[in-house]
C-alpha cells in the first residue's frame, strides 16, 4: 500500500470504528429502552416519552451509524483486498445478523407505536444480549483472524 493509501486507510478506519461504536451503542440501548417501555401503559405520558426517545435513537443515531459502518467497512475491505479471506466471511455473516436485529428493533418499536405489547420485559432483556455475542465474534475475527 502506498503512503497515500495508508493515510486514507487510517482516516477511513478511524471513521469506521467511530461509526461502529455509535451503531453498537444504539443496538445495546434500544432493547434496554424496550425493557422499561414494556412496563408502561399505552396513552400515558411515559409511554409517549419512550416512543420519542426510541424513534430519535433509531433515526438519528442508529440508522446513520449503520450506514456509515457498512460503507466504510466495504471501502476498507476493498482497499485492503480482504474480500476473499475466511475470517471476513464470518464477520460478514455476523454483520448480517446485526442487520436483521437492527431492523427487528424498528419493527418492535412500531409494535409499541401501534399499542401491541406482545413481548415481555424478559424477552427484551434476553435479546439485549445478542449484539454482545455478535460483537465478540466480529472483534475476534478482525483482531485474531482465526480462519
Amino acid at each position: 500500500m502506498t503512503e497515500f493509501l495508508i493515510e486514507y486507510w487510517l482516516w477511513i478506519k478511524s471513521f469506521h470504528i467511530f461509526a461502529i461504536i455509535a451503531w453498537m451503542a444504539g443496538l445495546f440501548y434500544l432493547p434496554r429502552l424496550f425493557v422499561y417501555h414494556s412496563k408502561t401503559k399505552r396513552g400515558t405520558e411515559l409511554h409517549e416519552t419512550f416512543l420519542v426517545m426510541e424513534d430519535k435513537l433509531y433515526r438519528f443515531i442508529m440508522q446513520p451509524a449503520m450506514f456509515f459502518s457498512l460503507t466504510s467497512g466495504g471501502i476498507l475491505a476493498t482497499i485492503g483486498d480482504t474480500w476473499h479471506m475466511p475470517w471476513l466471511h464470518v464477520k460478514l455473516l455476523s454483520i448480517t445478523f446485526l442487520l436483521v436485529f437492527h431492523f427487528l428493533l424498528r419493527s418492535w418499536h412500531n409494535d409499541f407505536k401501534c399499542g401491541k405489547f406482545c413481548r415481555s420485559e424478559r424477552f427484551y432483556r434476553l435479546i439485549n444480549e445478542l449484539p454482545t455475542l455478535l460483537l465478540a465474534i466480529i472483534i475476534i475475527c478482525v483482531v485474531i483472524k482465526p480462519f
